[in-house]
């Protein structure tokens, strides 16, 4: 009996201890933001693939849907993203004997602004954020056998990026 008496006690205080607690996975949100929103980016990169704002918009909407307790709302939310690709380029990075490069790499760059709408809510940045990452390719691959793979790659790191400056304030 005094056995169960103690398995309930501290169940009750795991309990109280995560219910006011607003943290996951090392996150901190404001515990008046309750909603987020992700504008469709806009692609301002002149040889960017098409899809590759608006894909990088919904991976963005899964991650915080996914990895906060925040909700999805377009009118009106507590906090919200908008940004804009600013630059898709393959550069030469290992150059070999006879003017030839070993690697190509891949260079996305997003600008990025996070937004907190509530009044009196903590979080948002002052001034939109510029994020870049890049992925290496084979000089032997074509840039389009690749593509899917290396953007892949990459949103991934932005992804991260992103998130850790929006809600673990890096």
């Amino acid at each position: 009996m005094l056995f169960r008496i103690r398995f309930c006690v501290k169940l009750f205080a795991m309990l109280l201890l995560f219910n006011s607690c607003y943290s996951f996975k090392g996150i901190s949100i404001d515990p008046n933001i309750k909603t987020f929103f992700v504008r469709n980016f806009d692609n301002a990169a002149s040889n960017a693939p098409p899809t590759l704002a608006v894909n990088f918009t919904e991976l963005l909407k899964d991650k915080v849907r996914t990895e906060t307790p925040l909700l999805l709302n377009s009118n009106a939310p507590d906090a919200e993203f908008t940004g804009r690709v600013v630059d898709y380029r393959v550069v030469p990075v290992a150059p070999k004997p006879g003017e030839t490069v070993a690697l190509n790499r891949l260079e996305i760059r997003f600008q990025i602004n996070y937004t907190v709408n509530k009044e009196g809510a903590a979080g948002g940045w002052v001034s939109e954020r510029s994020f870049s990452h890049f992925a290496e390719f084979s000089n032997e691959a074509d840039l389009l056998s690749e593509q899917d793979r290396l953007i892949g790659e990459i949103s991934t790191q932005l992804l991260e990026d992103i998130f850790n400056a929006a809600f673990n304030n890096w």
